[in-house]
């Protein structure tokens, strides 16, 4: 049922990024030759107006096909002739949409909660060293950690997992203001018939109002993206490599250990929803990186070439663009092949 279920969930997600691209095409009066759900041998097809609809066989991915995308053409439709604002639009609109399922699946995976818990210190026992006289006090807010946003209550344990040592850069919410605390010293320590250090204190819970339900929506989103920034940071900076990185397989297989954990049939399918409100958003992200055959490659592509042609007066041709892309897309299909091996051997030696 797991691998059911992400199979549906790729699907929809690249199904909804394509139709950011086909809507926003539509819009902008480009037109679009083909627009398919999943790839392979044709199974449906239905000639509407200037475009062909149709389902393939094989349930992964899809596309968008515009006319005059990777190539210059004299249809005046073509996506090459439109003005480059409205190219802009049309290139950003997957990632959008992408974007915009992820925060309605992150609604779909809240909407039943009665509390939620918030990164405010509301209680402390006996030994905690952490709130003290002249430091943290019951009631502060964490804002920051080590300069990044605490955003929800799970936030704080995972910055603190970035950064190991007992000294860190606080900042709090006190009575409406920033309180600030550097090298602020935070010591876990072993409480009375416990064999793991803590902290000693914990957070404070609210009722899951409609506002702050879409508080808590809009956090978790924004908390996503800022972790994609941050394994992108990670990978840069060698603290991570390619060995770290995980595929549809590798995702297939924490979700299903995900359902597998959860107490109840409603808990996993909420489980496995948040998965897929993760991953939309992550596409939604990664898409627009500035790399040859994603969408923010292309979105370079243009801005260069637009600059390039109004100090030259001199049109480029889009098939070298093409040929960039071309050159991008076997690569990222080499990563992901890579990638996939590897959760698939990863799975095998469980």
């Amino acid at each position: 049922m797991t691998i059911i279920f992400a199979i549906l969930l790729f699907s929809i997600l690249i199904f909804v990024h394509e139709l950011g691209h086909f809507l926003a095409a539509k819009a902008s009066g480009v037109r679009v030759n083909e627009f398919s759900m999943f790839m392979g041998p044709a199974i449906f097809k239905k000639q509407v107006g200037e475009t062909l609809y149709s389902i393939r066989c094989i349930p992964i991915g899809g596309y968008c096909a515009m006319e005059g995308e990777n190539e210059d053409t004299d249809d005046p439709g073509s996506f090459q002739k439109a003005a480059w604002w409205k190219r802009l639009i049309i290139l950003v609109a997957g990632s959008f949409m992408n974007f915009v399922a992820g925060f309605l699946i992150m609604a779909i995976v809240f909407a039943p909660a009665k509390q939620f818990v918030t990164p405010t210190i509301d209680k402390v026992e006996t030994g905690c060293t952490v709130v003290r006289e002249g430091g943290l006090q019951v009631g502060d807010e964490l804002y920051k950690v080590d300069g990044e946003r605490i955003y929800t209550q799970s936030d704080f344990s995972m910055i603190l997992q970035l950064n190991p040592g007992d000294t860190h850069d606080i900042v709090v919410l006190r009575d409406g203001k920033k309180v600030v605390f550097e090298d602020y010293v935070m010591e876990k320590h072993l409480f009375p018939n416990e064999k793991t250090e803590r902290y000693g204190f914990s957070f404070g819970v609210v009722d899951a109002t409609f506002g702050n339900k879409l508080q808590y929506i809009w956090n978790s989103v924004i908390n996503v993206v800022r972790n994609v920034r941050l394994s992108l940071v990670m990978l840069v900076s060698g603290q991570a490599g390619i060995q770290d990185m995980t595929g549809p397989v590798g995702i297939v297989q924490m979700m299903s250990d995900t359902a597998a954990a959860s107490d109840t049939t409603m808990d996993a399918i909420l489980n496995m929803l948040y998965f897929g409100g993760f991953i939309a958003i992550n596409l939604s992200v990664m898409n627009m990186l500035p790399i040859p055959a994603l969408d923010g490659g292309r979105v370079l592509g243009l801005l260069l070439t637009c600059a390039i042609e109004g100090v030259t007066k001199k049109k480029l041709d889009a098939k070298y663009e093409g040929y960039i892309h071309g050159v991008g897309m076997v690569l990222l299909l080499a990563l992901m092949a890579f990638i996939l091996f590897k959760d698939i051997f990863v799975i095998f030696r469980r």
